[in-house]
């Protein structure tokens, strides 16, 4: 018992030593304050629109900064799009959502590449997605990113760190994606605008307009599915 007890010993105090493993732990301790524990309230819509007017000289900077770690830490930025719409109207909002998810996407790519690549790679080592992308970077990699983020219904979160163990370079990854996710954060953003103009009794028309916007951009592969199973 005593022999196994310090084996333990010795390999903890062996990865304390990596810096990875405290990246690890932080990233873990910061999801469960956002996720489930006082800071959850970052996940609400209406703290984060008080929180943005109340810090207005700010609020730029902060609801980019917001947006990154949210995205880094695996949470769907849904709700800070949306927010952003209300927050800042359809073009500026959608602009500062796409840069925000874009450095959230590339911190979560980075990590998954250089800090907490072992880890990921036992995790999903025979997850059929990351075959997947292994395969589809090596031929126009630019064009497949597009192509994954042109979806909204894509899991965003999830391929970030996927992409991460790809042999796929950052800079058409991160290139790629902003421009990618610009047609979805622009739904995600109008349906912001509209629904606040909905609640207030003006214009609601542009609410359902977003809605089906997103719904077309949602039915998307269903479409290129059908036209794969005629050829």
């Amino acid at each position: 018992m005593l022999k196994v007890f310090s084996k333990w010993c010795k390999y903890f105090f062996r990865l304390c030593k990596l810096p990875r493993f405290w990246v690890a732990i932080a990233l873990f301790v910061a999801s469960f304050l956002v996720t489930i524990g006082p800071l959850n309230v970052l996940l609400n819509q209406e703290f984060i629109i008080n929180f943005l007017e109340t810090y207005e000289g700010y609020a730029i900077a902060l609801f980019i900064v917001l947006y990154a770690v949210l995205t880094v830490l695996g949470i769907p930025g849904t709700i800070l799009s949306i927010a952003g719409g209300i927050t800042f109207g359809l073009v500026l909002g959608t602009l500062l959502s796409a840069i925000g998810a874009t450095i959230g996407a590339l911190g979560a790519f980075l990590t998954a590449r250089y800090l907490l690549g072992d880890w990921f790679a036992k995790k999903f080592h025979h997850h059929r997605l990351l075959s997947y992308l292994n395969q589809a970077v090596q031929h126009n990699p630019v064009k497949f990113v597009l192509t994954i983020r042109f979806i909204p219904i894509t899991p965003f979160n999830l391929i970030n760190f996927l992409f991460g163990l790809t042999s796929l370079h950052w800079f058409p990854y991160t290139v790629a994606t902003f421009f990618g996710i610009l047609p979805g954060t622009f739904a995600y953003t109008w349906l912001g605008v509209s629904g606040m103009n909905a609640l207030q009794g003006r214009d609601r028309v542009s609410f359902f307009f977003a809605l089906g916007l997103l719904a077309l951009l949602s039915a998307i592969p269903l479409f290129f599915k059908k036209k794969e199973s005629y050829n």
